[in-house]
């Protein structure tokens, strides 16, 4: 191969990789927009089913806070408020079940009672531990008002640990996650009540809770 050949080459490749260069930053710019609208269609779908339209008058989703946690990591705390009130929140809580992790959302009422819990992501056994899922059953809405003292926190534990909360058949590590992490979560919305409610913007604290809440 002569020089002048080596250099066309050259030329070729190097035209190649900038078009294909060029056409993948556009292509990022093109769907950068739809991207991030859709993630936020799905924080407000997420966000909806644990904190009902009837308390706020405002947009949870771009209403929020950051708490450090024990564990050292940020958490994002969603706020509902109606004249110019916080009346709820809401944030990720996650537990261990049987295949893993299990991300939640968890929604929190100004007195502390639970407003709503949503499985977000888990891989639990299909038919066994993916009726924390809203579309396999109710088992997921029966949190919905109690709070740390209503059942006592002793109390907080699925029935096969001495707890109040059912198991599924053939099931109890996912659930027994599910309830640990709604506890924890509980636990966390008490620590940090005054952070999460007031009205002006709080720094970012750390206060000392379970590394269960993540």
């Amino acid at each position: 191969m002569n020089k002048n050949s080596s250099i066309y080459h050259g030329l070729v490749l190097g035209a190649f990789c900038l078009g294909f260069g060029l056409l993948l930053a556009l292509t990022h710019r093109v769907t950068k927009e739809d991207i991030a609208a859709r993630a936020m269609e799905d924080r407000q779908n997420s966000l909806s089913a644990v904190i009902p339209d009837s308390i706020h008058d405002n947009n949870p989703v771009t209403d929020t806070v950051t708490i450090k946690g024990g564990d050292g990591k940020e958490l994002t705390v969603y706020r509902a408020k109606k004249g110019n009130q916080v009346t709820g929140v809401a944030y990720e809580i996650s537990g261990i079940g049987y295949a893993g992790p299990i991300k939640l959302m968890l929604g929190v009422g100004a007195d502390g009672r639970v407003l709503g819990v949503r499985a977000l992501a888990h891989k639990e056994t299909p038919g066994l531990g993916d009726k924390i899922e809203i579309k396999k059953g109710d088992w997921i809405t029966r949190f919905t008002g109690l709070s740390l003292g209503n059942p006592p926190v002793e109390k907080w534990k699925v029935k096969k640990d001495g707890g109040q909360f059912d198991q599924f058949s053939g099931a109890t590590i996912t659930p027994r996650g599910v309830v640990g992490a709604i506890r924890e979560g509980l636990a966390f919305f008490a620590a940090n009540q005054p952070l999460m409610t007031q009205q002006t913007t709080p720094q970012t604290a750390n206060p000392q809770i379970s590394n269960e809440v993540r």
